[in-house]
């Protein structure tokens, strides 16, 4: 799993080569227990408290891991380990900002307003575009690629342009990643009174209208330009869930009734996804004319439930909770789980449950274990549950966070951050063991900044894309 040749791509790494398919002392929710040890409702209260304090201090050493490469800064998104450097993906670097503002710190404030800033920064300083896009992803340290060439700047480079992914392809822009960017720019401006995170966001809003708006019959917004600047012709539900929190925002902090009516645009999209008699949403379609039945992801019932509120369409959380089910054992042929321990929660998507154990996830990656567990999934489901307030919800949503916790405590050791050894039981990996997600890309246990905000957001009980 470690000093691979080649490096675990991030569900974020899809786009760039055209493809589709001090910490913060965060505040301590009454979250389950994130011991390894004992059952939940007998640990001490100072072990649920801490856990999300820990979280944070993860995402404080992502963002300062390289203190010597300027003041403008993203944080990294992976341990070292993953392969990937100093990258620092734009939608984890969002959730990094909206986990920071949940503290109700003030190092958990002046956190999100750096991390706001640069991504201000990225969208001012682009080397080839102006016209409000966000990149992929950006690197933030030096490093030396597998073939050998040097990357030496920070985020900033020399030229004082913004330094792009180039070197792993990461320079297309998702409408999704832009919408996140822009939710978290947006909850900048409600918590700060600042005018220049609103009109950051608004510039995204307007370039996702430009690019991403289709006439097709499914209508909606589509995926994006690859690294070429070429449209994707894919449509998708969860980028689409993503423009209905990010306009509703918009529409909010602006008062123009035009972020209403694209809201409601991308909102007719994701309805139209819909399956009644299985009670979950499909992914989207290729085309914009036919739906794309297969895989079914975890987010497309989650984020749903977390934007359009919707009773008649919150049975896609229970067809999560069944459907996408996992337990992680030592056991399991596959497996990286420590022995005597288990992991339970969601796994990403309906062909997570199919992949092939006897075949790598990827050339040069390990076989995938079906019963992986997706830390952010899970995390994502419980803050969905918390938000629905059914009975039972609440007990189950414990539960996942329990998993979550313990494998904060004990999963991903001796990993490092821009060299620098992260400290122990800080952070939640991507995943409990490798898992395939059935879209082309795997998730492994390397600890992940876009993991362990979604746990701080599930257990602080943020919203991020309530209007």
């Amino acid at each position: 799993m470690t000093g691979s040749p080649r490096p675990a791509l991030s569900r974020r790494a899809l786009i760039g080569s055209g493809l589709a398919a001090g910490a913060a002392a965060l505040a301590a929710p009454g979250s389950a227990s994130g011991s390894t040890t004992a059952p939940a409702a007998d640990r001490p209260s100072t072990a649920r408290a801490s856990a999300p304090r820990r979280a944070g201090a993860f995402l404080a050493a992502a963002m300062d891991a390289y203190p010597d490469h300027g003041a403008v800064r993203l944080a990294q998104s992976y341990t070292d380990q993953a392969g990937l450097f100093s990258t620092a993906f734009t939608y984890d670097n969002a959730l990094t900002i909206l986990a920071a503002l949940a503290s109700g710190t003030a190092d958990g404030r002046s956190r999100a307003v750096a991390l706001g800033d640069a991504l201000r920064y990225a969208q001012a300083h682009d080397p080839v575009y102006d016209d409000g896009r966000l990149r992929q992803a950006y690197n933030v340290g030096p490093y030396t690629f597998y073939d050998g060439s040097p990357q030496p700047d920070g985020f900033v480079r020399a030229d004082g342009t913004a330094n792009v992914g180039t070197q792993f392809g990461f320079t297309g822009t998702a409408v999704g990643d832009m919408a996140w960017a822009g939710i978290a720019l947006a909850a900048l401006a409600r918590r700060t009174g600042e005018r220049r995170f609103l009109d950051a966001a608004v510039r995204i809003g307007e370039w996702i209208e430009r690019v991403g708006r289709t006439d097709e019959p499914l209508g909606g917004y589509k995926f994006g330009v690859d690294g070429a600047d070429g449209r994707l012709p894919f449509t998708s539900t969860e980028h689409n869930t993503d423009l209905v929190g990010l306009f509703g925002q918009l529409a909010r902090l602006t008062g123009d009734r035009v972020w209403r009516e694209r809201r409601e645009r991308a909102r007719a999209f994701v309805a139209r996804m819909w399956e009644p008699s299985g009670g979950f949403f499909y992914t989207g379609s290729n085309d914009g004319v036919t739906v794309n039945k297969s895989p079914v992801p975890e987010d497309t019932q989650t984020w749903t439930h977390l934007a359009l509120d919707s009773r008649a369409h919150s049975r896609s959380l229970d067809w999560a909770a069944a459907e996408l089910a996992v337990l992680d054992t030592a056991d399991r042929r596959n497996s990286t789980v420590p022995a005597g321990q288990s992991y339970a929660g969601v796994t990403f998507s309906s062909a997570a449950l199919l992949a092939d154990e006897d075949a790598p996830i990827a050339p040069g990656q390990p076989k995938p274990d079906r019963e992986g567990v997706w830390f952010e999934g899970t995390a994502h489901l419980a803050l969905a549950l918390r938000t629905r307030c059914a009975r039972g919800d609440e007990a189950r949503a414990r539960r996942l966070l329990a998993s979550v916790e313990r494998a904060q405590e004990s999963l991903g050791g001796g990993q490092t951050l821009g060299g620098r050894a992260v400290t122990e039981g800080c952070g939640v990996v991507s995943a409990s063991s490798p898992l395939d997600t059935g879209f082309g890309f795997g998730y492994y246990p390397y600890r992940h900044t876009g993991a362990t905000a979604w746990y701080v957001l599930a257990a602080t009980r943020v919203n991020p894309l309530a209007a």
